[in-house]
């Protein structure tokens, strides 16, 4: 069972290292132009919540394999997505916005936040790949 829990966590990871490096390319686009915001926003929210279950599900994995550090290690980012979509403004077309990209320096936060996920899931996958094959047969 633990294998598979970590199994689960690594492949989980990699979705989630992919949609943060596409994040960052799509973000990086906007900022030079070759897209506008419309699309670029299109696209983001399109991976919002795919993220937020996917970051979700591994936490209460975690949770219910009581693996209570990498659940509490996990749970700050969980809940900061959650509180992200949750929060979203009425009238606006989800967490990014195309009229708010711009306007209110938010696509410099949208990265840095984008870069600080890359950083995390990647060490995450460590640690899931350290944890699954460090358990004894």
């Amino acid at each position: 069972m633990e294998a598979v829990v970590f199994v689960f966590s690594l492949l989980d990871c990699c979705a989630l290292i992919f949609l943060s490096v596409y994040f960052i390319i799509t973000l990086s686009d906007l900022e030079c132009d070759y897209i506008n915001a419309r699309s670029c926003c299109s696209k983001l929210n399109k991976w919002v919540i795919p993220e937020l279950i996917g970051h979700t599900i591994v936490t209460v994995l975690m949770l219910i394999s009581l693996h209570w550090f990498i659940f509490l290690l996990n749970l700050p980012v969980a809940t900061w997505n959650i509180y992200r979509y949750i929060m979203v403004p009425s009238g606006n077309m989800g967490v990014f916005d195309p009229t708010e990209i711009h306007n209110r320096g938010q696509l410099k936060s949208h990265m840095k936040e984008a870069m600080i996920k890359l950083g995390f899931h990647l060490l995450c996958f460590f640690m899931y790949l350290y944890s699954g094959s460090n358990r004894p047969c």
